[in-house]
Order: structure tokens, then sequence, then C-alpha cells
């Protein structure tokens, strides 16, 4: 993984406090159907080296073949039944989405992820790393957004993969549900196809309205 050198600096100075490590990340911003999905992950920074060990070559979930994504997810479980690594999982509806619009529900989405994290030991004095344009709450003054934060900092790449796993799976549940959608193929994205049956077959409660306007 090419790592931000700004992020291997702030690193480097974690791994000599022996803070903890944070990586959040979204999966499911810009589909027209499912909820959108926000990954916390946290460990020791003094775990740091024994964590990536065990989930070598993880990048940017979208640039990990299926196959893969669900065998790194098997192992971020596995440390996590181990007590090595947590990770929680938030998510917001598209009924949600549509009431509080995207950027609010991953905002609040982000802030549960935290206050999960804070039960566990998380302090405002620990690094937080963020994928994108999300932001924690200002208390956690070490925190850092990076613009493809996801194929460059070790812990947003796990929580990426995390969340994608889990909402992939998500989206083949509904795709036994709502079988004219095509819901396990798509993931709620607006193909062709999914908006060819949504015109069809009309909107289910899994589409975000304010999201179709530009399709129908």
């Amino acid at each position: 993984m090419k790592q931000s050198r700004e992020y291997q600096n702030i690193l480097t100075k974690a791994l000599r406090s022996d803070k903890i490590i944070v990586g959040i990340d979204e999966v499911g911003r810009g589909p027209v159907a499912g909820p959108v999905a926000v990954c916390a992950v946290w460990y020791k920074a003094s775990d740091h080296g024994k964590v990536s060990s065990y989930l070598e070559g993880i990048t940017d979930s979208k640039k990990v073949h299926v196959n893969k994504r669900r065998a790194f997810a098997k192992t971020a479980q596995d440390l996590q039944d181990s007590g090595l690594i947590n990770y929680t999982i938030q998510y917001a509806s598209a009924e949600k989405i549509d009431k509080e619009g995207i950027m609010g529900c991953l905002r609040n989405a982000v802030n549960r992820t935290l206050q999960i994290a804070e039960k566990d030991g998380l302090e405002p004095t620990d690094y937080i790393f963020l994928d994108g344009s999300l932001l924690a709450p200002k208390k956690f003054y070490k925190q850092k957004t990076i613009i493809g934060g996801d194929g460059k900092v070790f812990a947003i790449s796990l929580a990426s993969v995390i969340a994608k796993v889990a909402r992939d799976e998500i989206m083949e549940e509904y795709g036994i549900k709502y079988p004219q959608y095509g819901f396990e193929q798509h993931k709620g994205y607006g193909t062709a196809a999914h908006i060819q049956a949504i015109k069809k077959e009309g909107i289910s409660p899994l589409h975000r309205k304010s999201f179709l306007t530009k399709y129908i």
C-alpha cells in the first residue's frame, strides 16, 4: 500500500505515544437504494504491525476482488474475536437519508461509531483517520481527513472493506426479498437495468426517493 507521507508521519508519532488508531470509511453514499454504512475500526498503535501483518495487501475495497474482500472481513472478525482490534458498523436507511440528507446521515453515523469506541477507551487525544470528506467531532483534535484515504491508510482500508462486505450482504438479502430489482447484482447503484426495473415495478421501500429525481 502506498501510504500518505503525512499519514506515515502521524503514524510514527502515534506509535511512539502508544495511543489508539482509528480508521473510518463509508460505503453506499452514491446508490439510489439501500442503506449507507459507516465503519470505524480501532486498535492500539502498539499492535499496528501485528494487525497489518494479518491483513497484508488490503487496500480500497473497490480495488479488491469480492472473494478477497470476504477473506479480509473474515480475518477482521477473527481479530475482533481475539481482542486485537474492534470495529462497529452504523447504518442509515433510505428513509432516513430522504429525511435528513446523505451528509447528515453520514455525520450522525460517524458520531455513533465514535461513541461506541469511546466506551471501549477512545479518548480525544487518540488518532482518527477518515476518508474523503468525513469528519469527527471537533473534540478529537488529532483527527485527519484524507482524500483517497481508503487506498493510502491501512486503518481506513480495513474499515472500507468491512463496511463494503457487510453492506453487500445486506443488499444480497434484499435481492431475495425484492427479486424484481436485482439488488444482489448492482447493490442499489443506479445501473441502466436497475432504473428500468424501477420504471416498470415502481419504487420500493428501499429506494431513496431524493436520489431518483434525475432518473424518473
